[in-house]
Protein backbone atom coordinates (compact mmCIF):
# COMPACT_ATOMS: atom_id res chain seq x y z
CA UNK A 1 0.00 0.00 0.00
CA UNK A 2 2.95 2.95 0.79
CA UNK A 3 4.40 1.27 -2.14
CA UNK A 4 1.88 2.49 -4.65
CA UNK A 5 1.14 5.49 -2.69
CA UNK A 6 4.90 6.76 -2.94
CA UNK A 7 4.60 5.84 -6.81
CA UNK A 8 1.45 8.26 -6.89
CA UNK A 9 3.27 10.83 -5.33
CA UNK A 10 6.34 10.61 -7.56
CA UNK A 11 4.25 10.65 -10.64
CA UNK A 12 2.00 13.39 -9.45
CA UNK A 13 5.41 15.60 -8.44
CA UNK A 14 7.16 14.31 -12.21
CA UNK A 15 3.84 15.05 -14.12
CA UNK A 16 2.64 18.23 -12.58
CA UNK A 17 5.26 21.29 -13.19
CA UNK A 18 3.29 23.73 -10.98
CA UNK A 19 2.97 21.74 -7.32
CA UNK A 20 3.93 23.59 -4.65
CA UNK A 21 6.85 22.89 -1.90
CA UNK A 22 4.61 22.89 0.41
CA UNK A 23 1.66 20.20 -1.25
CA UNK A 24 5.06 18.42 -1.78
CA UNK A 25 6.35 18.00 1.33
CA UNK A 26 2.82 17.36 2.96
CA UNK A 27 3.18 14.45 0.68
CA UNK A 28 6.51 13.45 1.63
CA UNK A 29 5.03 13.59 5.55
CA UNK A 30 2.32 11.68 4.48
CA UNK A 31 4.30 8.73 3.21
CA UNK A 32 6.68 9.03 6.23
CA UNK A 33 3.55 7.98 8.38
CA UNK A 34 2.74 5.37 6.86
CA UNK A 35 5.84 3.80 6.78
CA UNK A 36 5.66 4.68 10.50
CA UNK A 37 2.34 3.33 10.72
CA UNK A 38 2.76 0.25 8.57
CA UNK A 39 6.28 -0.77 10.91
CA UNK A 40 3.80 -0.25 14.25
CA UNK A 41 1.57 -2.91 12.89
CA UNK A 42 4.62 -4.93 12.09
CA UNK A 43 5.57 -4.66 16.11
CA UNK A 44 2.22 -5.11 17.15
CA UNK A 45 2.01 -8.19 15.28
CA UNK A 46 4.71 -9.45 16.47
CA UNK A 47 3.71 -9.11 19.96
CA UNK A 48 0.61 -11.10 19.19
CA UNK A 49 3.16 -13.49 17.67
CA UNK A 50 5.47 -14.15 21.03
CA UNK A 51 1.67 -14.35 23.04
CA UNK A 52 0.45 -16.91 21.04
CA UNK A 53 3.69 -18.70 21.16
CA UNK A 54 4.15 -18.40 24.57
CA UNK A 55 1.13 -20.25 25.45
CA UNK A 56 1.73 -22.81 22.93
CA UNK A 57 4.69 -23.24 25.46
CA UNK A 58 2.09 -23.93 27.91
CA UNK A 59 0.41 -25.83 26.03
CA UNK A 60 3.07 -28.62 25.28
CA UNK A 61 4.11 -28.73 29.18
CA UNK A 62 0.59 -29.84 30.05
CA UNK A 63 0.67 -32.07 27.43
CA UNK A 64 3.99 -33.05 28.23
CA UNK A 65 2.22 -33.41 32.25
CA UNK A 66 -0.54 -35.80 30.50
CA UNK A 67 2.34 -38.09 28.77
CA UNK A 68 3.76 -38.30 31.44
CA UNK A 69 0.09 -39.57 33.28
CA UNK A 70 -0.78 -42.29 30.82
CA UNK A 71 2.70 -43.09 31.34
CA UNK A 72 2.32 -43.70 35.26
CA UNK A 73 -1.41 -45.28 34.46
CA UNK A 74 0.38 -47.93 32.23
CA UNK A 75 2.70 -48.81 34.67
CA UNK A 76 0.15 -49.28 37.13
CA UNK A 77 -1.97 -51.20 34.88
CA UNK A 78 0.76 -53.39 34.47
CA UNK A 79 1.16 -54.07 38.16
CA UNK A 80 -2.46 -54.54 38.29
CA UNK A 81 -2.13 -57.74 36.02
CA UNK A 82 1.09 -58.91 37.20
CA UNK A 83 -1.01 -58.68 41.19
CA UNK A 84 -3.82 -60.48 39.41
CA UNK A 85 -1.54 -63.59 37.53
CA UNK A 86 0.10 -63.75 41.05
CA UNK A 87 -3.80 -64.17 42.94
CA UNK A 88 -4.40 -67.12 40.66
CA UNK A 89 -1.14 -69.04 41.43
CA UNK A 90 -1.67 -68.87 44.87
CA UNK A 91 -5.55 -69.50 44.38
CA UNK A 92 -3.65 -72.73 42.69
CA UNK A 93 -1.44 -73.13 45.87
CA UNK A 94 -4.01 -72.64 47.95
CA UNK A 95 -6.46 -75.51 46.64
CA UNK A 96 -3.31 -77.99 46.87
CA UNK A 97 -2.34 -77.13 50.26
CA UNK A 98 -6.00 -77.24 51.52
CA UNK A 99 -5.06 -81.23 51.85
CA UNK A 100 -1.79 -80.09 53.99
CA UNK A 101 -1.65 -78.78 57.98
CA UNK A 102 -3.51 -76.23 59.65
CA UNK A 103 -0.19 -74.05 60.02
CA UNK A 104 0.16 -74.21 56.22
CA UNK A 105 -3.04 -73.50 55.61
CA UNK A 106 -3.10 -70.52 57.86
CA UNK A 107 0.31 -69.00 56.53
CA UNK A 108 -0.80 -69.19 52.26
CA UNK A 109 -4.39 -67.63 53.99
CA UNK A 110 -2.52 -64.81 54.79
CA UNK A 111 -0.11 -64.53 52.09
CA UNK A 112 -3.73 -64.11 50.38
CA UNK A 113 -4.80 -61.93 52.11
CA UNK A 114 -1.77 -59.80 51.77
CA UNK A 115 -1.88 -60.23 48.45
CA UNK A 116 -5.56 -59.15 48.15
CA UNK A 117 -4.90 -55.84 49.74
CA UNK A 118 -2.09 -55.03 47.91
CA UNK A 119 -4.17 -55.34 44.85
CA UNK A 120 -6.79 -53.40 46.59
CA UNK A 121 -4.29 -50.78 46.77
CA UNK A 122 -3.34 -50.99 43.53
CA UNK A 123 -6.62 -50.63 41.76
CA UNK A 124 -7.40 -47.43 43.97
CA UNK A 125 -4.07 -45.81 43.06
CA UNK A 126 -5.22 -46.98 39.25
CA UNK A 127 -8.21 -44.90 39.88
CA UNK A 128 -7.00 -41.98 41.07
CA UNK A 129 -4.28 -41.35 38.38
CA UNK A 130 -7.29 -41.91 35.58
CA UNK A 131 -9.06 -39.32 37.20
CA UNK A 132 -5.86 -37.16 37.17
CA UNK A 133 -5.61 -38.30 33.51
CA UNK A 134 -8.98 -36.72 32.61
CA UNK A 135 -8.71 -33.66 34.74
CA UNK A 136 -5.56 -33.02 32.95
CA UNK A 137 -7.61 -33.55 29.66
CA UNK A 138 -10.14 -31.11 30.49
CA UNK A 139 -8.05 -28.46 31.53
CA UNK A 140 -5.99 -28.58 27.75
CA UNK A 141 -9.16 -28.89 26.02
CA UNK A 142 -10.45 -25.75 28.06
CA UNK A 143 -7.11 -23.73 27.98
CA UNK A 144 -7.04 -24.68 24.05
CA UNK A 145 -10.61 -23.22 23.79
CA UNK A 146 -10.17 -20.00 26.12
CA UNK A 147 -6.84 -19.57 23.61
CA UNK A 148 -8.87 -19.46 20.76
CA UNK A 149 -11.61 -17.76 21.79
CA UNK A 150 -8.91 -14.55 23.20
CA UNK A 151 -7.58 -14.51 19.42
CA UNK A 152 -10.76 -14.18 18.14
CA UNK A 153 -11.41 -11.54 20.39
CA UNK A 154 -8.18 -9.66 19.65
CA UNK A 155 -8.95 -9.82 16.22
CA UNK A 156 -12.34 -8.04 16.01
CA UNK A 157 -10.88 -5.93 18.66
CA UNK A 158 -7.97 -5.22 15.79
CA UNK A 159 -10.92 -4.89 13.37
CA UNK A 160 -13.24 -2.71 15.24
CA UNK A 161 -9.97 0.00 15.85
CA UNK A 162 -9.41 -0.17 11.83
CA UNK A 163 -13.15 0.30 11.28
CA UNK A 164 -12.79 3.21 13.90
CA UNK A 165 -9.84 4.96 12.12
CA UNK A 166 -11.32 4.68 8.82
CA UNK A 167 -14.48 6.52 10.01
CA UNK A 168 -12.49 9.26 11.85
CA UNK A 169 -10.33 9.81 8.78
CA UNK A 170 -13.88 10.46 6.77
CA UNK A 171 -15.26 12.34 9.35
CA UNK A 172 -12.30 14.89 9.32
CA UNK A 173 -11.24 14.31 5.72
CA UNK A 174 -12.09 18.26 5.45
CA UNK A 175 -8.82 19.45 8.03
CA UNK A 176 -6.14 17.16 6.32
CA UNK A 177 -3.25 19.57 6.02
CA UNK A 178 -4.28 21.94 8.82
CA UNK A 179 -2.35 19.92 11.31
CA UNK A 180 -4.29 16.86 11.80
CA UNK A 181 -3.28 13.18 12.22
CA UNK A 182 -5.24 9.89 12.64
CA UNK A 183 -2.97 6.88 13.69
CA UNK A 184 -3.49 3.41 14.49
CA UNK A 185 -0.94 1.84 16.57
CA UNK A 186 -0.32 -0.26 20.32
CA UNK A 187 -3.86 -1.03 20.11
CA UNK A 188 -5.21 2.52 20.03
CA UNK A 189 -6.19 5.16 17.73
CA UNK A 190 -4.41 8.07 18.07
CA UNK A 191 -6.16 11.34 16.70
CA UNK A 192 -3.57 14.34 17.28
CA UNK A 193 -4.25 17.96 16.14
CA UNK A 194 -2.05 20.42 16.05
CA UNK A 195 -2.72 24.09 18.37
CA UNK A 196 -2.69 25.99 15.28
CA UNK A 197 -6.06 24.46 14.21
CA UNK A 198 -7.29 24.86 17.92
CA UNK A 199 -5.95 27.37 19.80
CA UNK A 200 -4.34 30.73 19.62
CA UNK A 201 -0.85 31.11 21.55
CA UNK A 202 -1.27 31.51 24.89
CA UNK A 203 -5.07 30.48 24.97
CA UNK A 204 -6.92 27.36 25.96
CA UNK A 205 -9.99 29.32 24.16
CA UNK A 206 -10.81 26.89 21.27
CA UNK A 207 -11.44 28.80 17.41
CA UNK A 208 -14.60 27.77 15.55
CA UNK A 209 -12.73 25.55 13.21
CA UNK A 210 -11.01 23.48 15.65
CA UNK A 211 -14.90 23.24 17.19
CA UNK A 212 -16.15 22.08 14.09
CA UNK A 213 -13.37 19.68 14.18
CA UNK A 214 -13.70 17.72 18.02
CA UNK A 215 -17.60 18.14 16.85
CA UNK A 216 -16.90 15.82 14.05
CA UNK A 217 -15.06 13.48 16.72
CA UNK A 218 -17.71 13.90 19.27
CA UNK A 219 -19.96 11.89 16.45
CA UNK A 220 -18.06 9.39 16.25
CA UNK A 221 -17.33 8.68 19.66
CA UNK A 222 -21.35 9.17 20.10
CA UNK A 223 -21.64 5.80 18.27
CA UNK A 224 -18.82 3.57 20.02
CA UNK A 225 -19.90 3.66 23.59
CA UNK A 226 -16.98 1.21 24.61
CA UNK A 227 -14.28 3.30 24.01
CA UNK A 228 -12.47 5.04 26.66
CA UNK A 229 -11.04 8.80 25.75
CA UNK A 230 -7.77 9.89 27.10
CA UNK A 231 -7.43 14.01 25.94
CA UNK A 232 -4.20 14.92 26.30
CA UNK A 233 -2.83 18.54 26.27
CA UNK A 234 1.09 18.95 24.79
CA UNK A 235 2.88 21.97 24.72
CA UNK A 236 6.52 22.96 23.62
CA UNK A 237 9.26 24.19 26.19
CA UNK A 238 8.65 28.06 25.59
CA UNK A 239 7.81 29.31 29.10
CA UNK A 240 4.54 30.23 29.44
CA UNK A 241 4.88 34.11 30.19
CA UNK A 242 1.36 35.22 30.68
CA UNK A 243 -0.48 36.36 33.42
CA UNK A 244 -4.20 35.29 35.26
CA UNK A 245 -5.48 32.19 35.47
CA UNK A 246 -2.43 30.16 33.58
CA UNK A 247 1.11 29.72 35.82
CA UNK A 248 2.62 27.81 33.36
CA UNK A 249 2.73 25.77 30.27
CA UNK A 250 1.76 22.30 32.80
CA UNK A 251 -1.42 24.54 33.68
CA UNK A 252 -1.83 25.61 30.31
CA UNK A 253 -2.14 22.23 28.82
CA UNK A 254 -4.34 20.80 31.34
CA UNK A 255 -6.66 23.47 30.63
CA UNK A 256 -6.45 22.76 26.94
CA UNK A 257 -7.14 19.39 27.35
CA UNK A 258 -10.47 20.13 29.59
CA UNK A 259 -11.84 22.59 26.74
CA UNK A 260 -11.78 19.96 24.51
CA UNK A 261 -13.55 17.61 26.97
CA UNK A 262 -16.45 20.66 27.11
CA UNK A 263 -16.72 20.38 23.53
CA UNK A 264 -16.99 16.46 23.43
CA UNK A 265 -19.79 16.48 26.23
CA UNK A 266 -21.66 18.91 24.32
CA UNK A 267 -22.87 15.46 22.35
CA UNK A 268 -25.53 14.34 24.74
CA UNK A 269 -24.84 10.89 23.40
CA UNK A 270 -21.25 10.60 24.79
CA UNK A 271 -21.05 9.11 28.33
CA UNK A 272 -18.55 11.37 30.30
CA UNK A 273 -17.49 8.20 32.38
CA UNK A 274 -15.58 7.62 29.00
CA UNK A 275 -13.49 10.86 29.20
CA UNK A 276 -10.30 11.83 30.70
CA UNK A 277 -8.71 14.81 30.45
CA UNK A 278 -4.86 15.53 31.11
CA UNK A 279 -2.54 17.75 30.65
CA UNK A 280 1.34 16.67 30.28
CA UNK A 281 2.67 20.12 29.29
CA UNK A 282 6.18 20.03 27.56
CA UNK A 283 7.05 16.49 28.83
CA UNK A 284 6.11 14.20 25.76
CA UNK A 285 7.35 15.90 22.58
CA UNK A 286 7.26 14.27 19.32
CA UNK A 287 9.78 16.43 17.32
CA UNK A 288 12.92 18.49 18.35
CA UNK A 289 12.26 21.90 19.80
CA UNK A 290 14.88 23.29 18.42
CA UNK A 291 13.17 24.28 15.09
CA UNK A 292 9.79 26.35 14.82
CA UNK A 293 8.25 23.23 12.82
CA UNK A 294 9.37 20.86 15.90
CA UNK A 295 7.67 23.34 18.63
CA UNK A 296 4.65 23.72 16.18
CA UNK A 297 3.94 19.64 16.33
CA UNK A 298 4.56 19.53 19.95
CA UNK A 299 1.91 22.02 20.30
CA UNK A 300 -1.07 19.36 20.25
CA UNK A 301 -4.17 17.70 21.40
CA UNK A 302 -4.08 14.43 21.13
CA UNK A 303 -7.36 12.16 21.97
CA UNK A 304 -6.36 8.96 22.50
CA UNK A 305 -8.87 6.52 21.76
CA UNK A 306 -8.69 2.39 24.00
CA UNK A 307 -11.06 0.00 23.65
CA UNK A 308 -12.21 -1.10 27.14
CA UNK A 309 -10.05 -4.49 27.81
CA UNK A 310 -11.84 -6.09 30.98
CA UNK A 311 -13.16 -8.89 28.92
CA UNK A 312 -9.80 -9.67 27.45
CA UNK A 313 -7.75 -9.67 30.68
CA UNK A 314 -10.08 -11.25 32.79
CA UNK A 315 -9.79 -14.11 29.86
CA UNK A 316 -5.66 -14.05 30.23
CA UNK A 317 -6.11 -14.15 33.99
CA UNK A 318 -8.20 -17.64 33.83
CA UNK A 319 -5.31 -18.72 30.76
Amino acid sequence: MIKRISVGILALALTTSCVSSKVYKDLEDKYADLKKENRELADNNSNLTKERNQLDLQGKDLQSQLDKTKAERDKLAADYAAAQSNLKTLKSSYTALEKNSGAALASNMKKNRELLAQLEAKEKALAAEQERLNKLKGDLQDRSQRVDELESMIANQDASLKTLKETLSKALNGFEGKGLTIEHKNGKVYVSMENKLLFKSGSWMVGSEGHTAVSEVAKVLADNPDIAVLIEGHTDNVPYNGNGQISNNWDLSTKRATAIVGIIKKNKSVDPKNLTAAGRGEYAPIASNETAEGKSKNRRIEIILTPKLDEISQMLNDI
